[in-house]
């Protein structure tokens, strides 16, 4: 019995792993298009407008999923997958840097999801969930703090905006776990959506400006947003979050300052400070305990041992 929830686990926590790793570079890549010429308003259309023509086929095949979400659920994937949560967590970093975006949106998820999936799904809020969530909330304070945050400034427009977008992709994700919904059918709906409600609105109103970019430029937000983002680490993320569960699923999202951090190394030169590193290994251990990694590796040790004991461990 132990070794399919081991072999979940780990399947599950690589599905997980994969799709952080890609959220890691979509803060690195809005940072770089709002410092050229495009707006968060801008990368937004080109994620949904490249996704949602991908997925179009798709979702007309599979259709909309009423029948498992509801008009509620559907609401809920729409908004925490589509463009309201984009703009908000886009929109933050015009405020607040990278830094905080990736503490305050990506890896504080795992706390917005429990919470969520604990009133909404009835998932068992359990000692070693709450252990491991303390240790993610404590060591993304510890980033935000080190990151220069202030009280009264105007970085805390974009920390609240960083916070509603968390609490819309809390939604999105318990939504699709309640209807047993898959990744890439929940990430068709949201983009496709989006396609037909955000992208026409944002032509009349900024027009064909979008065109007088760079095209490495647009190609560079094209494929970072609209393939890799929008499209391959929500089929990821579905995977994990229906092997691992809501809450136990998205705590992976808390290791996404960390891996921005690592990737920084040799991709910037930046090295982390001292307590960038020691927030890094709270997440970290915070991530094992909370997805349940403690728990699959104590079963597989209790496997080993009644495989090996010369009479039954009571």
């Amino acid at each position: 019995m132990s070794k399919p929830a081991t072999s979940e686990y780990i399947r599950g926590s690589l599905y997980g792993l994969a799709a952080v790793s890609i959220w890691a570079s979509w803060v690195v890549a809005v940072r770089f298009g709002i410092r050229t010429n495009l707006t968060p308003w801008d990368i937004t259309a080109i994620r949904f407008g490249v996704a949602g023509l991908i997925l179009l086929p798709y979702l007309l095949k599979k259709g909309l999923a009423v029948d498992r979400l509801g008009w509620l659920g559907l609401a809920a994937i729409l908004l925490g997958g589509g463009a309201p949560m984009v703009l908000l967590s886009y929109g933050g970093l015009v405020f607040a840097p990278a830094a905080h975006a990736a503490s305050l949106y990506t890896a504080l998820i795992p706390l917005y999801v429990a919470i969520l999936a604990a009133v909404v799904l009835g998932e068992a809020f359990t000692v070693a969930k709450r252990i491991g969530l303390v240790l993610i909330v404590a060591g993304v304070l510890g980033i935000v703090w080190g990151a220069g945050a202030t009280i009264g400034s105007r970085q805390n427009i974009g920390h609240t905006m960083f916070v509603c977008a968390g609490m819309l992709w809390a939604c999105y994700t318990v939504a699709m776990r309640k209807a047993g919904l898959e990744g890439l059918r929940a990430a068709a709906v949201a983009a496709v959506g989006s396609l037909i409600t955000y992208v026409p609105v944002y032509a009349i109103i900024f027009g064909t400006g979008l065109f007088d970019a760079p095209w490495l430029d647009l190609s560079l937000q094209a494929f970072v947003h609209g393939v890799l983002v929008a499209v391959i680490s929500l089929l990821l993320y579905g995977r994990a979050i229906n092997l691992l569960g809501a809450s136990s699923g998205s705590a992976f999202a808390a290791l996404a300052p960390a891996i921005t951090a690592i990737l920084a190394i040799p991709v910037l030169g930046e090295w982390p400070a001292t307590g960038d590193w020691i927030a890094m290994l709270l997440i970290s251990g915070g991530v094992s305990i909370a997805s349940g990694g403690v728990l699959a590796a104590r079963r597989r040790m209790q496997s080993n041992v009644t495989a090996t004991a010369p009479y039954p461990i009571e």
